[in-house]
């Protein structure tokens, strides 16, 4: 009964071994769009095929039919025994319900792995695309490359066979030059000894000529030169010839033609004019007829006579200037070479090599700039350990000084200390232009200042590094970031605040930080690494001169390249001199100055300007010859201004009515306070009124000083000098006024005020009313009376 049972229930198919179990699908087609990058896209026909599979008959493997009934594969398939293990479920028919296959659904974990396949390969063909984009960027390179080394090589190869065809027309015309040369030899060979061989023939006796009727002898063949013997009978021809064959002249033939070319060379002397010599004529700016014409190897005489058709009536002993003497050597086909005065120059200032093994490292030259009363001379008091402002008349500085400081390390370093006040603004420059390093000087009490700002352009002028020095720290309103900040508007960005400009805060008075401002400035220097050459000639530039009495002319001058020794004789500006002592900033003497030294120099013949340059010659005549042509330059440019000027006022007199002028003569002290006593007074200079500068000059006033003012009715302005007795007692005699002043401000105030003294008055006019005339009454006795 149970195997009924059993027999009615439907049996569940089994394998004797476990198989794998396969979803069958039908084959599936449609169309899938694919998307690549770039935003590109393709659609593909897609088809899915059925995969194989198999099933067991008995022993044997039978390929399953798909397309099969499911219920006919179930029926075909034999009884199996029940698996010995663990067995698998067979597939059933899709139409019973124990057949359905359910389809498991994918974990998170599974759906995890594969988005990071997916990704991965992503990823890869990214790659792989980057990958191969590279590489066809490189092959692209890569055949531009050789196709540009093509296209030289053709060039090249082109230009080679250029070359070659060239060489080888050359060749081939000097070939054929050859050639002819060798025929019209030939040609002159043949014809000359024609003459004797007619003559022998001549000379032979008629029996030996053959007759009508005979045959002629042959031509005996000749021989080869290695054969010495002699065939035949010899006669002059062949004995003019030599053992080669060729035949050689007769000296009656060497004769003739020497006198042919003799001739031919006369006739050809007399026809053609004789060349002229052509020289090279050096020419100044000013030459006379007769030295001109000895440099061409002319007859003056004919010198004159072109000058004379040019228009210009001279003699030999007459100057003429550079251009009529271009003109001349033209017309005379000669070479010319003008050369200037100005050539004496040349070579007089030898440049430094930067490569060369003689340039040593010096101290950096450092200039102290800022406005008035803000520190600068305190603060090289205070590295000094001296008292110069306390020195200085009015508490501010008015003369330009170069000192010398060694600091704890025995480092150098040369400073230039500069007034503050506004009139010298030509010292701050001449500062700025010598210098390899700018300290700005500011107050943090007062901040920046007008002159701040031009000692800030000054240095960008003279394209120096400019390290900021706030002073007066110890204050209690002391506020360097106020500094710092008002420093930007002129585009001096401090270090702190991502520039490149160093800052240090000091105090002059109470000795702070002034170690670190020298440790900044060697910082500094040694960037720019500062180098000279002390083995050779000096030179430099002159920072300030003065006349002192018994002392003559003093000029300090700062040694910028090689050694100034005592005896040197040297050229400063205009004027030049031997050194006769040296004198230090402590005023010690010294036997030579190296590279950044400043010295105060001995010896000169007159004052030169400040801010010229000196420099060490090698004799006495150079520097004459120097300082002579320098004097005549500046003359000439002085007598041309003063000419223009003189035409600009006759201009402005005629359309604008005179002007009223204030003569003065300036005398000052040292050569940088003039010119600033002088800038100030031109700048003062109205359409109105204005100063009329007669005379200015360095050193005390003079009875020649008194003598001008008086022819002129000017005054005299002495700016820290004093007049002589003799100059005095004239002074007094001719009734000439002369003032004295130790301080700028106080010289330029009384200048303003006798200016606004010249003005004339304004005329203004005050209407209080109006009234009409109705008639005229005539009075006995008293006149006409006005009814009004």
């Amino acid at each position: 009964m149970s195997d009924t049972k059993n027999t009615d229930e439907p049996k569940s198919l089994s394998l004797s071994r476990p198989r794998r179990l396969e979803l069958k699908k039908t084959v599936e087609t449609g169309q899938v769009r694919q998307s690549f990058s770039h935003g590109r896209s393709k659609t593909v026909q897609v088809e899915v095929r059925k995969k194989r599979t198999f099933t067991r008959d008995g022993d044997k493997l039978v390929k399953a039919d798909p397309m099969k009934a499911p219920a006919e594969t179930a029926k075909e398939a034999p009884a199996a025994t029940p698996a010995p293990a663990e067995p698998e479920k067979a597939e059933e028919p899709e139409g019973s319900p124990k057949a359905r296959v359910v389809l498991r659904q994918l974990t998170d974990d599974e759906k995890a792995a594969r988005a990071r396949a997916l990704k991965g390969a992503k990823q890869a063909a990214d790659e792989a695309r980057r990958v191969a984009e590279i590489e066809a960027k490189a092959r692209a390179e890569e055949e531009e490359k050789r196709r540009v080394e093509e296209a030289a090589a053709a060039k090249r190869a082109e230009e080679e066979a250029a070359r070659k065809q060239a060489e080888e027309e050359a060749r081939q015309k000097a070939e054929e030059d050859i050639a002819r040369r060798a025929l019209a030899d030939a040609a002159k060979k043949e014809t000359a000894p024609a003459e004797p061989a007619a003559a022998e023939e001549e000379e032979a006796p008629r029996a030996k000529r053959p007759g009508k009727g005979a045959a002629p002898k042959p031509t005996p063949t000749r021989r080869q030169p290695s054969d010495r013997r002699r065939g035949g009978k010899l006669t002059i021809s062949r004995a003019l010839e030599g053992e080669d064959g060729e035949r050689q002249h007769s000296l009656a033939a060497l004769r003739r033609r020497q006198e042919r070319e003799k001739r031919a060379q006369q006739q050809r002397l007399a026809s053609e004019p004789p060349k002229r010599v052509i020289r090279d004529v050096v020419i100044p700016e000013s030459i006379t007829v007769g030295e001109l014409a000895n440099r061409m190897a002319e007859r003056a005489s004919d010198v004159v006579k072109a000058l004379m058709k040019m228009g210009v009536m001279a003699n030999a002993s007459q100057v003429i200037d550079a251009d009529t003497a271009e003109l001349v050597v033209s017309e005379f086909g000669h070479r010319l070479t003008r050369v200037s005065e100005a050539d004496v120059e040349i070579g007089l200032i030898a440049a430094d090599e930067p490569d060369d093994a003689q340039m040593l490292p010096r101290a950096p030259v450092v200039t102290v700039m800022g406005h008035v009363d803000h520190g600068k001379t305190s603060l090289l008091d205070a590295l000094r350990k001296t008292d110069v402002a306390g020195r200085e008349a009015g508490g501010i500085t008015q003369h330009i000084g170069a000192y010398q400081v060694q600091v704890e390390s025995g480092q150098k370093i040369t400073f230039i200390d500069t007034p503050g006040h506004e009139a010298f603004t030509e010292m701050r420059a001449r500062g700025a232009t010598v210098t390899d390093i700018v300290v700005l000087v500011v107050a943090a009490d007062d901040s920046v200042m007008p002159q701040t700002i031009e000692a800030v352009r000054h240095a960008k002028a003279a394209e120096v590094p400019i390290i900021v020095a706030i002073n007066k720290c110890d204050k209690p309103d002391a506020n360097p970031d106020r500094v710092r900040q008002d420093l930007l508007q002129h585009e001096v960005i401090d270090e702190s605040m991502g520039g490149d400009v160093l800052s240090v805060e000091v105090s002059a008075i109470a000795g702070t930080n002034l170690d670190k401002l020298t440790e900044t400035i060697l910082l500094q220097s040694e960037l720019l690494e500062l180098k000279a050459n002390p083995d050779r000639a000096a030179n430099g530039t002159v920072v300030e001169a003065k006349l002192e009495q018994g002392r003559g002319t003093v000029a300090t001058v700062l040694v910028q390249a090689g050694t100034l020794r005592v005896g040197d004789i040297f050229v400063a500006g205009a004027e030049w001199g031997r050194v006769r002592a040296l004198i230090d900033d402590h005023g010690k003497n010294v036997k030579e100055a190296g590279p950044s030294v400043p010295v105060e120099v001995l010896g000169l013949q007159g004052t030169p300007n400040a801010g010229e340059e000196f420099a060490v010659v090698d004799s006495e005549a150079r520097a004459r010859e120097v300082a002579e042509f320098r004097t005549r330059r500046n003359r000439d440019a002085r007598t041309s201004v003063a000419a223009r000027g003189t035409l600009e006022q006759m201009m402005s007199a005629i359309q604008e009515g005179k002007a009223h002028e204030l003569p003065v003569v300036i005398k000052a002290d040292v050569q940088g306070s003039l010119e600033a006593i002088i800038g100030s007074v031109n700048k003062m200079a109205t359409d109105e009124v204005k100063a009329r500068v007669l005379h200015s000059a360095v050193g005390g006033i003079a009875e020649s000083d008194v003598s001008l003012a008086k022819a002129s009715n000017a005054t005299i302005f002495g700016f820290n000098v004093r007049a002589n007795k003799q100059a005095r007692d004239l002074a007094q005699q001719e009734g000439v006024d002369i003032r004295y002043y130790t301080v700028i401000y106080d010289l330029t105030e009384d200048f303003k005020k006798l200016l606004s003294g010249m003005l004339a008055p304004e005329v203004k006019e005050n209407t209080l009313g109006s009234l009409e005339i109705r008639e005229v009454f005539n009075i006995t006795k008293v006149g006409k009376v006005a009814g009004c």
